[in-house]
């Protein structure tokens, strides 16, 4: 087996309780790297089309990479996977912490299960063996509690990913919490782990994951950690900058730039919240008693918290919000109050709610009640109005609750819309479902200036994604993903392709080119979204919200008048992809020149044979 892998994946029935170790191939390794790489093709691969989400056929995956615990810089993180509720196509979210190295030290590169338990239950796994274990104590608590109950078990060298009530309430926007904070938040996987009653997984041990060739692989990451702390943005050294603030830093420069979306992605941040003191990194770190670390990552871009002051008293050692998160319950709601983001943030953490979604869900019931379609009676008496932070929190508790309006809330902007009616519909910005990230895609990236923005959040596999590209652009972020990299950990270098491949090269012993690379994320990706089309998806049919695009033009501001053309984007990216332009189908041809026989077979059958004539 390649340096970088454990050699072997763990397979739990939970219906049953039966658990399965199976060995890992090598060239799926080689093939689709790890992550959510191994994971779409063995999902794909052993999963019929049209299951439940929420039942017990869908599989839900935790997958490394091969970069994970490794001397690769910020090798830290894991991939949640499967079948999302939220869209009903492929699922994945991304995490780092301290968990997906620890899960390679216990001996295992994934886990996937498959099955409803009888009863709650976490897995326990320790050094290469695997135990299933009664959580009926814990069913019913937050993360915090879950996590803290479970490293007092079985001590401090063991790490936990779980869930909260949220996800055991099936919320459709519920996450996977590790680290008090450091959530795989996106795709509703929390509810596919609530469904399989699973509260959480455990895993110790100190097991050596094998380098072919380690003086090489830290020989990499010297270098490269010493061109990182050589770069600089916006005036300060990266790194500094990233220690200090973590992405909080420009918050409230992005508010009014045109970059963060505004009220709900209709309004114009120097006009309708000019006041952004509130979201600048130092009134963001104000409260803040410390940083820390991921697994051996020289950043330290972690911030946690003292006790909440004032009216907000979240917890002692609760995270710090980072910006996607002070975004959305801040500039999208017209918040300024630093104290009510970090609430809103802690809600969120503790219960397993995706911060994003549940951001977004919270302006858009807020732009209802501002046009009464919500009334206060609905609201239970909450006076849910733009910059109202008192209200924002409390509607936050309530959707992580499933208490009143909160419960229509809990399953994301496109149900609730179609649960209010009225005319909701209007305000409910998402795509597939999937609520976007917090970067409006008219507004050019400078670190992307080449990613087709707007065709990203319809386009990829997991709509709504601002980590994502679309296109050939794509593929070395897949790679990245798929390896168990940290994206901060290769932004602003001199050859990020180089540098990638050498590590995999470094860790696994591959003769890794930078070809072989981005051809392993162009099947990554191409993998993806073959699952979204034999689940009936064709993502260039989902409806694109016209704030999104510009459609429904600024009137005024950085971004006024400013419309991308998405068609444009996708007409030019299906054609560089060799995938039809009406139903994104890739051809037979471009399937086969990646080794995706089984699929050109399942979408380009051979014809039918004739029946001879009478």
């Amino acid at each position: 087996m390649a340096g970088g892998f454990m050699g072997k994946i763990l397979f739990v029935d939970l219906s049953t309780g039966k658990l399965k170790d199976e060995p890992l191939d090598e060239k799926l390794c080689r093939d689709f790297i790890g992550g959510y790489g191994i994971g779409a093709r063995i999902i794909y691969s052993r999963q019929k089309a049209g299951v439940d989400p929420l039942g017990p056929e869908n599989t839900l995956g935790f997958m490394t990479g091969p970069l994970t615990g490794t001397p690769a810089l910020m090798g830290v993180r894991y991939a949640a996977v499967g079948k999302s509720p939220l869209t009903g196509g492929w699922g994945d979210a991304s995490s780092g912490g301290d968990f997906a190295p620890h899960l390679k030290f216990a001996g295992y590169d994934g886990i996937f299960f498959t099955g409803i338990s009888d009863k709650p239950v976490y897995l326990f796994i320790e050094s290469g063996k695997a135990e299933l274990k009664d959580a009926s104590h814990l069913w019913g608590k937050d993360a915090y509690y879950t996590e803290d109950t479970l490293r007092e078990e079985y001590g401090q060298q063991a790490h936990v990913s779980c869930i909260g009530p949220s996800a055991e309430n099936l919320s459709l926007i519920s996450c996977i919490v590790t680290k008090r904070g450091a959530a795989a938040g996106r795709s509703g996987m929390g509810a596919v782990m609530g469904s399989k009653k699973l509260k959480a997984v455990v895993v110790r041990g100190n097991l050596d994951v094998p380098i072919a060739d380690f003086d090489t692989a830290q020989n990499i990451r010297e270098k490269h950690v010493k061109e990182l702390m050589e770069i600089e943005f916006r005036g300060m050294k990266r790194f500094e900058q990233m220690r200090k603030y973590g992405t909080s830093a420009s918050s409230h420069l992005s508010a009014h730039s045109g970059d963060t979306p505004v009220k709900n992605w209709g309004g114009v941040g120097t006009e309708d919240l000019p006041e952004v003191s509130g979201l600048s990194g130092d009134a963001i770190i104000a409260n803040q008693e410390r940083n820390e670390t991921c697994w051996h990552c020289p950043a330290a871009c972690e911030g946690i918290m003292k006790e909440g002051t004032g009216e907000y008293k979240y917890e002692a050692g609760s995270r710090r919000a980072e910006y996607e998160t002070i975004a959305a319950f801040g500039t999208m709601c017209l918040n300024n109050n630093t104290e009510s983001i970090h609430m809103a943030n802690d809600i969120c953490n503790r219960y397993g709610l995706d911060t994003i979604s549940a951001g977004c869900a919270i302006a858009f019931a807020i732009e209802c009640y501002e046009n009464g379609i919500i009334t206060r009676e609905d609201t239970e008496g909450i006076e849910l109005t733009w910059g109202n932070h008192k209200s924002i929190v409390a509607m936050t508790e309530k959707m992580a609750k499933r208490e009143g309006l909160g419960d229509i809330l809990a399953d994301g902007v496109k149900v609730a819309a179609e649960r209010i009616g009225k005319g909701a519909e209007q305000y409910a910005v998402h795509i597939g479902g999937q609520e976007l990230g917090m970067h409006d895609p008219k507004l050019r990236s400078p670190m992307r200036p080449d990613a087709p923005s707007a065709a990203r959040y319809q386009m990829d596999a997991t709509p709504g994604r601002h980590t994502q590209g679309f296109g050939p652009t794509s593929f070395q972020g897949h790679v990245v993903n798929a390896t168990g990299l940290c994206s901060f950990g290769y932004f602003g270098v001199s050859d990020p392709p180089g540098y990638i491949a050498d590590s995999i090269s470094a860790v696994t012993g591959w003769d890794f080119s930078k070809e072989e690379m981005l051809k392993a994320g162009e099947r990554i990706a191409t993998m993806r979204h073959v699952f979204n089309l034999r689940e009936g998806i064709n993502p260039i049919e989902l409806p694109v919200h016209p704030r999104i695009t510009g459609k429904i033009p600024y009137k005024s501001g950085p971004l006024a008048g400013v419309v991308t053309d998405i068609e444009a984007q996708n007409y030019w990216n299906l054609g560089a992809l060799d995938w039809d332009r009406v139903t994104t189908k890739p051809s037979k041809k471009k399937l086969l020149e990646l080794g995706l026989d089984d699929v050109a077979n399942e979408l380009w059958p051979p014809p039918e044979p004739k029946s001879p004539s009478s």
